[in-house]
């Protein structure tokens, strides 16, 4: 089945995975993607040999996550655009898009011409996209970013998992965590504009931040913050559950593994939780017999609770709280991730043939319409289409090598 952006076309003058994650999602949804890529050096994520200190790359084989993930289902053309002889390129494709898709800084936009108005200058009805660090207005317009500091540090993440007695920062939990949300972000800002474009026959801007992303990320706390006028105290969390709730927070399991609980209604679940674990006598306990008293004893009952939970290994607590109605999690890692049977159920981990033909799997973007999961179709190798999208665009062999010859393309 087509997928609902089928017809799209998109230009991508981007690299890394912010903005590019947004190509993937809408090659994902049946856009027709064409990536340009630095005619010598392609995209500099292709440099990218080590991601948190493990191999960012598969031995002897051309398949790279880091690269895979948010440039599937796109095709790859080599082009110097700052050389003159690729101009006439640039603007053909141009003419022949829907989107425009960059994130690349006002100073470069304006050195290549790539920017809001060059382009409109060309194909005045293309809707055109930036994602930026911090925004494209203020003091820091043209000032480069990247998840770990637009959306991760400068947005609030890391301060507000970080605890007050920590002897560092905590990190991002996977590597570029804020662009794949950002990402995802961009790709739901372009499916307005055109929805816009289509009804009223106006085009758009379309502005998407890591910082901004980052605020929307951390708005509970944000919004808390505005309407005190001053910083929020950062408290120190309870050992054990929450400060009122023993049935809100993660415990232990005898084998070291972590299980999160989060039964925000604790008079509601306690009687049940406490049946299902086996010690149905603290649901009549008269420390914990009423709502008001387990919120009032919670430090007390969420140390119970973890006395309880380390008394089973992490399988066993798997099968004993599916026998409950309280909201539960097995803390993954991400090889547990990848095989989670719901993901796998919903066709959220997808197959993809590689460069070499070998079966590989990505995880998929997590927008399905009509219960269909997306097939995906592997990333482009460096100006792999070069030639085929060149000729599409009516030039001669001649006229290709004549281009590789002058720098322009390769």
């Amino acid at each position: 089945m087509p997928g609902p952006m089928t017809g799209v076309r998109v230009l991508e003058v981007a690299q890394y995975t912010f903005v590019p994650a947004a190509g993937a999602v809408l090659a994902d949804w049946g856009a027709e993607v064409i990536k340009i890529e630095h005619a010598e050096r392609g995209d500099a994520q292709r440099g990218i040999v080590k991601m948190l200190g493990n191999d960012a790359y598969s031995a002897g084989s051309s398949f790279v996550p880091m690269m895979e993930g948010p440039n599937r289902g796109k095709r790859s053309v080599g082009l110097a655009l700052d050389n003159p002889a690729a101009r006439p390129v640039l603007e053909e494709l141009v003419r022949r898009s829907d989107v425009f898709l960059t994130n690349y800084l006002p100073s470069a936009r304006a050195k290549l011409r790539i920017d809001a108005d060059d382009i409109r200058a060309i194909n005045p009805d293309i809707v055109y996209v930036r994602g930026s660090g911090f925004g494209a207005r203020g003091p820091d317009a043209d000032k480069g970013g990247y998840d770990s500091t637009a959306f991760w540090a400068r947005g609030g993440s890391a301060a507000g998992v970080t605890p007050p007695d920590a002897d560092r920062l905590v990190r991002m939990p996977a590597g570029a965590y804020g662009d794949s949300m950002g990402g995802m972000t961009i790709a739901g800002g372009i499916a307005a504009a055109l929805y816009r474009r289509a009804t009223t026959g106006e085009t758009s801007i379309v502005d998407v931040s890591l910082l901004g992303v980052g605020a929307w990320a951390t708005q509970s706390t944000v919004n808390l913050a505005l309407m005190a006028g001053r910083p929020i105290p950062q408290k120190v969390r309870p050992r054990h559950g929450s400060a009122s709730n023993p049935l809100s927070g993660s415990y232990r399991t005898s084998d070291d593994r972590w299980i999160e609980l989060t039964m925000l209604q604790p008079g509601r679940y306690w009687p049940e939780f406490c049946a299902v674990v086996g010690r149905p006598e603290l649901a009549v306990d008269e420390r914990f017999d009423t709502t008001a008293k387990i919120m009032a004893n919670a430090a007390e009952a969420g140390a119970l609770v973890a006395e309880i939970m380390a008394g089973r290994t992490f399988a066993e607590w798997c099968t004993v709280l599916a026998r409950g109605s309280g909201q539960w999690a097995a803390v993954q890692d991400a090889w547990e991730v990848g095989q989670d049977p719901s993901l796998r159920a919903n066709g959220l981990i997808a197959r993809v043939t590689d460069a070499e033909g070998a079966e590989r799997e990505l995880v998929a973007s997590p927008v399905q319409f009509d219960e269909a999961p997306p097939a995906l179709t592997r990333a482009p190798q460096f100006a792999e289409h070069t030639d085929e999208v060149l000729r599409e665009l009516g030039l001669t062999d001649d006229e290709l090598i004549a281009m590789k010859i002058a720098g322009a393309a390769t």
